[in-house]
């Protein structure tokens, strides 16, 4: 939408109708007896024209500003089904709540109250960093914090995110957290959504992948858009991430919290972490809980409500001393009061000081007690941890609870939930895990966790894992996940053996036996998806899964996948190689023990074509690599493969070009798709390697070339075609527009491919389909370089194309080093009054297109282009620069353009630009003394006519997107000011003059889509006959009550006071009464009557 219209700045805002002959400039009155160069300079219209002398053209290139009603932004709720995910509360809901008795003591503390108090927001930035050892309870204390902060600050936004190690992936990233808040900013203040930047938004659906650093710009500024709302954010277990991605969290938060103190924005942050890593922040409140009276005062609590061993002295001193030896670690005193509760329990009250002498004082060693305290349901025990620390995602209770049960029975077990209620499934983990596992308390979809992160650390960082894991050896973690291997692999074959293979031969027949799987055997899926995934993982812990690999039933294991596919497209043919399974998956360290002379580069009836292609498409780098790399193993030493091989960057950070979401067509070849993802290594490795069948002079059915399909990519362009052309690809093939290779080259303006090209002996004068040779192109798109680089050559400066245009069209069009080019071809002897098929000059079609600029102007001029060229339609440059900036128009009239010529259908330059509703250009033809009373051949209308409608009634095309300030359509207004009609009329332009089709300009002002009072009261007072019927016997009474806006009863009351006749009937017999739009109209015309 334009800014607020040039008419209201200075002078006469004309806010009330126009009266008499006088027109208010401000500065002095207006009548008849004044000229067109008495007007001039005068601010008849609202405004000076005296600032058009310094206004500039707009720099060529420079971005557009994004405004609200260019709607770029996607719906609201898409952008916020594309934040939100399954675990987004997950933690936060897992985590037990507070203690009565607990935690209250922080909001008395003087670093929390330090933190609130506005007055200190200098001192520490808004941030206030909870530290405290593993296990302290600093998420319950958040979560005391947060639910007290959404009880008492209903003035703020309260939004909050809690990392979890134990969860899915984005519950333990900031790309999960950034989406999280977003969404909650989003959801409480809508308003954000205008403030994003459309470029990070656009076109983006509920499943999309979103980037950390996308994520990361939309939250600075929605916080920046803030204005004088409040948000407060908790942030818990900062250290349950990965620390790289922290610290960028906290540079983006220091950041903010500098800008929003100067800004004056209230932006509070609480962060709550383990002591290290340690992370610097300057500005903050730090509150670390070791030490804390109250803190120590919880565990006291805690004690006193949980631990029921009496209030005996003894009970009393067990508590004591159980506070002494937690050391403030919250977790210690929870598991500790549990072990002495059973002893309790049991009757063996004269054991509790002993047991608590014997119990370790560090969590690490209370761990290792717990696991190592007896060997009852070892198996179970040592299953069940594996399970929870290496699981491909954390299992459901009763995948778990399968998955150990079926492992120790040798079968599968089928559920029945009356025998196996979800309760005792529970308890089954609890007593299997020796209480350091749970079930988390989540209503949608519960899975199962370590009690505590720290747990977590003792098993893997603190070798935890070798005391359960007694026959260990070698690599822990690899020997767990061959283990899971087995009991995914077994579970299959119980399966198979008890129930038969499952049935997928219809649609029908998929649905039920994915139902029936799902609800009587719930491992079975995980079973069948991830077997591979353990094996993979257990050959990169270098536990050969050759035997393995060996006996796997490929068409079973592929039968029982399709069933649990919910798309089609997930699906496998039974004839799918299990190498091409392996990279689609992304398996690549099992690929090396895949045996036999299948080829990577293999053509199979599968969604990615070959396995190279599946591995490129799902983004796996390290499978590509072992693809590759197994291809070489029949390979000489000296095969240039082995090179090839090595130079490929395992580690490079790219996205894949082509995507999961492309499907092979035979129609294109192998090489299409590998120079689509833009790797040069994998593309040279195929056109060297014997087993790829890579023809370098394919074209597809849309006749493109790998020429072509290297050409749209964002590559190395010129490596790619000394790729192909030392290759053998032939350098003068055409794509399906014409162009060669040395007409892309000029195109991209690829200084070292036009060199490279050129020697190899490239046809320099080889047109395309429009007749553009490489100068051409290499003038439209790229820079004055390119251009000399031909020409030294011998390029023809004088070609023109199919449509007759030279060169200096071509310029005209450039968005670069415009002016330098033009004076390179005119230096050449280019003829600059040369026109084309349709009677344009360089000039005129530079105007047309809209890419003009002074510059262009007055180099062509300068050099003999006439000023008066009229093309085969009569139309002038003065009427084509009303596509330009403002200032172009007045430099055309201000070199002595004719500003009254006409073209074939009788249209002045004036006409136009009252049509197009050009407010400022037509303001500067009346000042310049231009004809008022001109009206066009075909329909007879008169400017005066067009200049009181709302309509816009001539449409000229604008190239999209070129960069001149002023140049689209759109910045012209709807309606022209009241004063251009006016200033007609003082010029002479008749007000009852009629069209074609009998009806005067009263009569169009009248049937308006925004009817106005102001322009039938200007008509009526210049003389306009309010009664004058058309040609169908209606007068401007029958259109006023036609129109349906809220104007239309002020409309129809001011003809009816200034002498319009209600009951006069049209040619069909009906009064003006018979077309009223709206009931208020129909009613006071009925009164009338």
């Amino acid at each position: 939408m334009p800014g607020p219209s040039r008419l209201h700045q200075g002078g006469s805002e004309f806010a009330s109708p126009i009266t008499g002959h006088n027109v208010d400039l401000g500065n002095k009155s207006l009548t008849r007896r004044d000229t067109a160069q008495t007007i001039n300079h005068h601010n008849y219209y609202g405004h000076s024209t005296a600032p058009l002398e310094d206004q500039r053209d707009e720099q060529r290139g420079e971005k557009r500003k994004y405004t609200d009603d260019q709607g770029s932004n996607p719906p609201l709720e898409t952008l916020l089904k594309s934040l939100r995910f399954i675990q987004i509360d997950a933690r936060h809901d897992n985590i037990k709540k507070a203690h009565a008795k607990t935690c209250k003591w922080i909001l008395k503390r003087a670093e929390y109250l330090d933190w609130l108090n506005p007055n200190k927001v200098d001192e520490h930035h808004g941030f206030l960093w909870i530290k405290g050892k593993p296990g302290a309870g600093k998420s319950t204390l958040m979560k005391f914090i947060l639910g007290n902060a959404r009880r008492r600050m209903k003035d703020k936004f309260i939004i909050s995110f809690f990392f979890n190690a134990r969860g899915e992936q984005l519950e333990k990233s900031t790309t999960g957290m950034y989406r999280s808040l977003l969404l909650q900013m989003l959801q409480q203040l809508p308003r954000l959504h205008s403030v994003l930047d459309p470029g990070l938004v656009l076109g983006i659906g509920e499943n999309h992948d979103w980037s950390v650093e996308a994520l990361r710009t939309l939250f600075e500024q929605t916080v920046e858009g803030l204005g004088n709302s409040s948000v407060v954010m908790f942030i818990d277990a900062l250290d349950e991430c990965n620390e790289s991605d922290i610290r960028a969290m906290v540079s983006s938060f220091k950041s903010l919290g500098s800008l929003s103190v100067a800004e004056g924005v209230s932006f509070q942050v609480c962060l709550a972490s383990r002591h290290y890593p340690h992370i610097t922040m300057p500005k903050k409140v730090e509150l670390v809980l070791e030490g804390q009276e109250g803190h120590e005062q919880d565990i006291i609590s805690y004690l006193d409500s949980e631990l029921e061993i009496g209030d005996s002295k003894l009970a009393n001193e067990v508590r004591s001393q159980i506070k002494e030896k937690a050391s403030g670690v919250f977790m210690w005193a929870v598991l500790v009061s549990g072990i002495l509760q059973q002893k309790y329990d049991q009757g063996r009250i004269h054991t509790l000081k002993q047991t608590l002498r014997e119990i370790p004082g560090d969590l690490h060693e209370l761990f290792r007690d717990i696991l190592t305290r007896d060997d009852a349901n070892k198996d179970e025990l040592l299953l069940c941890i594996q399970w929870v620390l290496f699981a491909r995602h954390p299992l459901k209770p009763e995948q778990l609870y399968f998955a150990i049960r079926s492992h120790i029975e040798c079968a599968t077990c089928k559920w029945d939930r009356d025998e196996i209620p979800e309760d005792a499934i529970g308890n089954f983990i609890l007593s299997s895990s020796k209480g350091l596992a749970e079930v988390t308390r989540v209503k949608q979809d519960p899975t199962v966790q370590f009690i505590h992160e720290s747990v977590r650390d003792f098993l893997l960082k603190d070798n935890g894992l070798r005391v359960i894991l007694m026959e260990a050896s070698g690599n822990l973690g690899a020997e767990s996940h061959d283990q899971l291997k087995k009991c995914c692999f077994e579970y299959t074959k119980f399966y198979t053996t008890e129930h038969g293979a499952l049935a997928n031969d219809s649609k029908e027949q998929l649905v039920d036996a994915r139902g029936t799987a799902d609800d009587e055997f719930p491992f079975l899926k995980y079973a069948v998806q991830n077997v591979l995934y353990h094996a993979n993982a257990a050959e990169e812990g270098n536990i050969s899964q050759a035997r393995f690999l060996e006996i796997f039933p490929l068409g079973e294991w592929i039968q029982y996948n399709n069933v649990f596919q919910d798309k089609e497209v997930r699906r496998h043919t039974s004839e799918a190689s299990l190498l091409y399974l392996l990279a689609e998956y992304n398996f690549g360290s099992l690929i090396e023990g895949i045996q036999g002379s299948q080829s990577c580069f293999d053509i199979e009836g599968e969604r990615y074509g070959a396995p190279i292609l599946a591995a490129m498409a799902t983004g796996s780098r390290l499978t590509v690599w072992k693809l590759l790399k197994r291809e070489t193993r029949d390979e000489p030493a000296t095969s240039l493969l082995h090179s090839l091989c090595n130079e490929y960057d395992v580690e490079q950070k790219r996205k894949s070009r082509i995507g999961r979401d492309f499907k092979f067509k035979p129609k294109r070849s192998l090489l299409y798709y590998i120079l689509h993802d833009e790797d040069l290594v994998v593309a040279s490795f195929a056109i060297t390697s014997s087993k790829a069948y890579t023809n370098i002079d394919f074209r597809t059915h849309r006749g493109e070339t790998a020429f072509s399909v290297a050409n749209q990519q964002g590559h190395d362009f010129f490596a790619t075609v000394k790729l192909l052309v030392d290759n053998g690809a032939d350098i003068e093939v055409r794509d399906l527009f014409g162009r060669t290779l040395l007409c892309r080259a000029a195109h991209r303006g690829n200084a070292a491919a036009l060199a490279y090209l050129l020697r190899k002996g490239a046809n320099i004068e080889q047109t395309d389909n429009l007749g553009d040779t490489p100068l051409a192109h290499a003038t439209i798109h790229c820079n004055k370089e390119c251009m000399k680089q031909l020409i030294s050559k011998g390029a023809n400066v004088a070609v023109v194309d199919i449509s007759g245009q030279t060169l200096l069209f071509k310029a005209a069009q450039s968005l670069t080093e415009y002016e330098a080019k033009m004076h390179l071809l005119l230096a050449q002897d280019v003829d600059v009054q040369k026109i084309d098929d349709d009677g344009y000059t360089a000039l005129t079609w530079s105007l047309k297109k809209g890419c003009a600029t002074k510059a262009i102007v007055q180099v062509l001029k300068e050099h003999g282009n006439k000023i008066d060229q009229i093309d085969h339609l009569g139309t002038t440059p003065l009427m084509l620069a009303l596509n330009c900036h403002l200032s172009i128009f007045k430099q055309l009239i201000d070199m002595g353009a004719e500003i009254d010529s006409v073209d074939n259908k009788g249209q002045s330059a004036l006409l136009r630009a009252v049509k197009l509703k050009a407010e400022d250009q037509a303001r500067l033809l009346i000042e310049n003394g231009a004809y008022t009373d001109v009206f066009d051949t075909l329909t007879k209308r008169t400017a005066l006519s067009y200049a009181v409608t709302s309509r816009r009634d001539d449409i000229f095309y604008v190239r999209e997107g070129h960069p001149v300030e002023g140049l689209k359509l759109a910045a012209h207004r709807n309606r022209l000011h009241p004063g251009i009609a006016e200033a007609l009329l003082i010029g002479g332009a008749a007000v009852d003059v009629t069209d074609v089709t009998g009806r005067t300009p009263l009569s169009y002002a009248a049937d308006n889509s925004f009817p106005s009072a102001d322009f039938i009261r200007l008509l009526l007072d210049h003389g306009a006959d309010v009664n004058r019927a058309d040609n169908s016997g209606r007068t401007p009474l029958f259109y006023a009550a036609s129109c349906d806006d809220l104007q239309a009863v002020d409309c129809v009351q001011l003809l009816v006071d200034r002498g319009a006749i209600p009951g006069i009937v049209d040619r069909t017999g009906n009064p003006a009464l018979s077309y009223a739009a709206t009931s208020a109209v129909r009613a006071l015309l009925s009164s009338f009557l």
